[in-house]
């Protein structure tokens, strides 16, 4: 593929400085190996078709050409449906491999920024460090926040990654080429090795199938989910704990602070079953197996590898006596290693880990090592790491304390033998089925609905707080409410067998009411996980979920509420006197648009703040946040430092969802960057915390609440009261074709309806951002900024509005994320789309309040920021988007032809994957669209 005549053709490109070079070099580099291999497949002729398709939909996306727009139509209505094929792979593929140049870059000019010794970047752990010290805070403020930290980001398995792990795993060695080439000096010969297994991957790529034949299942999901863990997690996360502790030590020495285990990581992926039903109790006890399985190998791979290198013999080093107990623990002492005990202690503990494995109930490979005693946790293994540090140390062998045997200790503090903490949900409603069940079964009675809020919590305290177990073996319960059972009963059996922090959290969607947490801990108690009495004991964290707008505005009184119980104080103190709370960006944006939603949440964070505050309770908040703007994505550094004052606080869990996670955490520096990034803005979120706004507080509080109630009445008019706007999305998008790609277990829909409400947050956020139209991310701001600038006098209100983005966080993350979006979206690629509307005045009609509303957001973003181009201030995306949009749009243009041939009754199989292959590419390609 000829990726030179993209650049001469686009004149920003004379914009990029040397520094961009290479980048240039490689997407070159790596398109021209496509273009080869698709001409060595599929022929001369396919290769001109790609060319000639790509430089049309340059023309049209740069000038809005009409001819342009025809002859693209032109040459897209001749295609056959398998030259379709072979197009729609190939612009696929260069999408893929040009973000992968993009991310070489990255680390490329990371790591000559560092090599320079420049400052460090923003979002780094070492300047969130440099700056709490430079602050005055001392050794005890640091400790202080380590001791109770965490900072969580916790997997999801949402349907919009679509990537197959085969083409991850070729694209992560096609990653690994290209930095090998970047990082040494290779001979000539090297670069011919380099070059032909780059070749190599490359056509491998086109000749592996780019889509799954069947439907994810749940244990594909944990398995993809588990990738990341071997990727990057298990040795990245270490490594971070490892700058942290050299930093600290270096800059104060003896007084620098113990660093406890804040950073984990968490996971839903097997115990989120809101709206799955696929999420079985045997599922959820395979993805903790699954888990613990991980972790083990991990450290008997370790413990293995360490071990070979540790050949210290007794006569050149003086060991500990808890050494040398240890080394005689091992059940292989051949005569070669008698007299090398660190060896001897290493074969114990992998002796002990094997049998361990075991014991947990994990498929061991037959060794030749001797059968040992099982450890009973983690923390007996760490004991044991901690014998041969402390040895190492005494005899002068720091060196050898540190690094991989350092690495090692914390992963298996962080890690456990359980990997990472999985978390349950379900739906508020289901819980309310059981327990109408449970009282019905119980008391003999029907009304338990009928009852008023105060006599079903008085109830419910009641058998909360009552040893006597409401559910009776004698009773015959419905199919559903046993399967509740099952998965609570398998909860306690997963606590019981890896551990209380394998399964620590209990999450409630659609939480509306005091009466949902109550229902939840009944349950928990029939289960054994909440032990009742005078000094109860709450095994788990009961997690309220906040999802609609109207539920984020009444969420600090259904707290504050739930507070004043004294029973339910007494099962918090059980728990560090700490709850955590969950706040849904997904379902609000659904309910109310961007700003309503996002300013919905800001208020809820700080009426928490003061209900928690007044309780004397800690607050921890778990931001549901997706992997688009309009599901509450974007930046997370500026993201949390954009949080109210004291709403973070050194605890903050947040969700990562959809391909985000691949292009996240796939790479390990990528990786480690990213997980730097929230431990860097947690930190300097809670120990820099101050309030930007000072007396203006209360002023740009009441211009936000404005710009809500404006923006939440277009949004709502729009999508819910405008007649005929369900059917404009189902033709206008391909939500339709959604539900049969492969990509998740989970149905769209929470039940069976095609209604807007029923819909799910995910696939309503990933239809707009694969027409390009992207409404979630922006609709509804344009409007309200100009009628707020009508209510006020114009100059007076548009000057407020600059004043409030230049000094107010929240402001500039806000539409530094609908930039973003608007510069993603194209109005030009959606009008195509709309075309798809049967009914043309419907069509007219709506998109073109769309095509205004877009207009006017752009105009009054311009006029706020004073930019006059988007990503104006963030020149890296800018880059990249002009790199990958020629690859895009046309995945686009295909899509909309195929969707037209699809809809008119062509519904064969090489349609439907054509459909299927253009979703995954502009999904590949934009990188955060779900």
């Amino acid at each position: 593929m000829s990726i030179s005549s993209s650049e001469n053709n686009n004149p920003e490109d004379n914009s990029l400085n040397d520094k961009d070079l290479p980048l240039r070099d490689d997407i070159r580099l790596l398109g021209r190996m496509l273009g080869d291999t698709l001409r060595e497949n599929e022929g001369d002729g396919a290769f001109d078709l790609v060319e000639k398709i790509r430089q049309t939909a340059i023309r049209f996306h740069r000038e809005q050409d009409p001819e342009a727009r025809h002859e693209l139509d032109v040459i897209l209505n001749e295609l056959s449906n398998k030259a379709t094929v072979t197009v729609v792979r190939a612009f696929s593929y260069f999408s893929q491999l040009c973000n992968i140049a993009e991310d070489v870059h990255h680390n490329r000019r990371r790591r000559a920024h560092l090599c320079a010794g420049s400052s460090p970047q923003a979002g780094s752990v070492t300047l969130a460090l440099e700056r709490v010290l430079a602050n005055g805070k001392d050794s005890a403020a640091l400790a202080s926040f380590f001791a109770k930290a965490i900072v969580s980001p916790v997997l999801t398995a949402h349907p919009t990654e679509v990537q197959r792990r085969s083409i991850l795993d070729c694209q992560l060695t096609i990653e690994r080429l290209l930095k090998d080439r970047a990082r040494t000096q290779l001979t000539p010969n090297e670069l011919r090795h380099n070059k032909e297994n780059l070749r190599a991957m490359i056509q491998i790529l086109w000749q592996t199938r780019m889509l799954r034949s069947v439907r994810l299942s749940v244990h594909d999901e944990i398995e993809n989910g588990l990738a990341f863990y071997s990727y990057s997690f298990l040795t990245e996360v270490p490594y971070i704990y490892a700058k942290i502790e050299n930093l600290l030590e270096h800059r104060m020495g003896q007084d620098a602070p113990n660093v406890a285990s804040f950073l984990r990581i968490g996971s839903w992926i097997g115990g989120d079953r809101d709206g799955n039903p696929f999420v079985t109790h045997q599922v959820m006890l395979h993805a903790a197996e699954r888990q613990s399985a991980l972790a083990l190998e991990f450290y008997i791979d370790e413990v293995e590898k360490i071990g070979h290198t540790m050949s210290l013999a007794e006569r050149m080093v003086n060991v500990t006596d808890e050494l040398e107990e240890l080394a005689a623990s091992s059940p292989d002492i051949p005569a070669c290693r008698i007299d090398e005990p660190y060896r001897r202690a290493f074969v114990a503990m992998n002796a002990r880990l094997t049998a361990t494995s075991k014991r947990l109930g994990h498929t061991t490979t037959p060794g030749q090592i001797e059968p040992s005693e099982p450890y009973a946790d983690s923390a007996e293994f760490i004991h044991d790491l901690d014998v041969i540090t402390a040895s190492l140390k005494q005899h002068k062998s720091n060196w050898l304390a540190r690094g991989p045997l350092r690495n090692l200790r914390r992963a298996a503090d962080v890690f456990g033998f359980h990997l990472a903490p999985l978390d349950m949900r379900q739906h508020s409603k289901v819980h309310e089925q059981v327990v109408v069940e449970l009282f019905e079964l119980g008391t003999h009675r029907n009304d338990y609905l009928d009852l008023s809020e105060d006599d079903r919590i008085e109830w419910l305290l009641t058998e909360i707080s009552s040893p006597r177990p409401l559910l009776s073996p004698y009773l015959e319960y419905s199919d559903s409410t046993q399967a509740e059972l099952r998965i609570l009963q398998m909860a306690a059996e997963i606590q019981s067998r890896f551990g209380h922090a394998a399964m620590p959290n209990y999450i409630i969607s659609m939480t509306t009411n005091v009466i949902n947490v109550l229902e939840v801990a009944l349950l928990l108690k029939e289960v054994g996980l909440l032990q009742a009495g005078e000094n109860p004991f709450l095994g788990m964290n009961i997690i309220p979920l906040f999802e609609t707008i109207t539920d984020l505005r009444d969420c600090g009184v259904i707290m504050d509420q739930l507070f004043a119980l004294p029973y339910y104080r007494k099962l918090l103190m059980s728990r560090k006197n700490v709850q955590e709370v969950m706040l849904g960006y997904s379902d609000s944006n659904k309910d109310g648009g961007f700003i309503t939603s996002n300013w919905e949440i800001y208020k809820a964070e700080i009426e928490l703040t003061k209900v928690f505050a007044k309780h004397n309770i800690e607050l921890r908040l778990f931001h549901g946040r997706g992997g688009t703007v309009g599901r509450g994505g974007g930046p997370s550094y500026q993201a949390i430092l954009a949080q109210p004052p004291g709403s973070v606080n050194g605890q903050i869990r947040v969700t990562e969802q959809g391909e985000v996670i691949g292009s996240k955490y796939a790479e390990p520096e990528i990786g480690r960057r990213n997980l730097e990034t929230l431990v860097a803005a947690t930190i300097e979120a809670t120990l820099l915390g101050h309030d930007p706004l000072g007396d203006n507080d209360d002023r740009y509080h009441q211009v936000m609440e404005k710009l809500a109630d404006h923006s939440f009445s277009a949004y709502r008019n729009l999508v819910f009261e405008t007649p005929g706007f369900k059917q404009f999305f189902q033709e206008s998008t391909p939500i339709r074709e959604i539900a049969g790609l492969h990509i998740g277990s989970r149905p769209a829909s929470r039940k069976q309806s095609d209604d807007i409400e029923d819909l799910r947050a995910i696939p309503w956020v990933f239809s707009w951002g694969l027409n390009r139209a992207m409404i979630p991310g922006w609709y509804g701001f344009g409007l309200a900024i100009e009628a707020f600038i009508q209510e006020n006098q114009s100059d007076v209100g548009l000057e407020l509005l600059q004043e409030m983005y230049r000094t107010w966080p929240f402001m500039q993350t806000l539409l530094s994320n609908m930039d973003m979006v608007l510069a993603k979206s194209d109005m030009g690629i959606a009008s195509r789309y709309a075309e798809l509307v049967t009914d043309e005045v419907l069509r007219e009609q709506i998109f073109g309040r769309i095509r205004e509303e877009w207009e006017r957001c752009q105009k009054w973003l311009f006029a706020i920021t004073g930019n006059t181009e988007l990503l104006q201030d963030n020149p890296t995306l800018a880059r990249s988007l002009r790199n990958r949009s020629p690859y895009i749009d046309p995945l686009n243009h295909l899509q909309v032809e195929l969707l037209r041939r699809y809809r008119s009754g062509e519904d064969s199989d090489e349609v439907k994957r054509a459909i299927h292959l253009t979703i995954n590419g502009v999904t590949s390609g934009l990188r955060n669209s779900g």
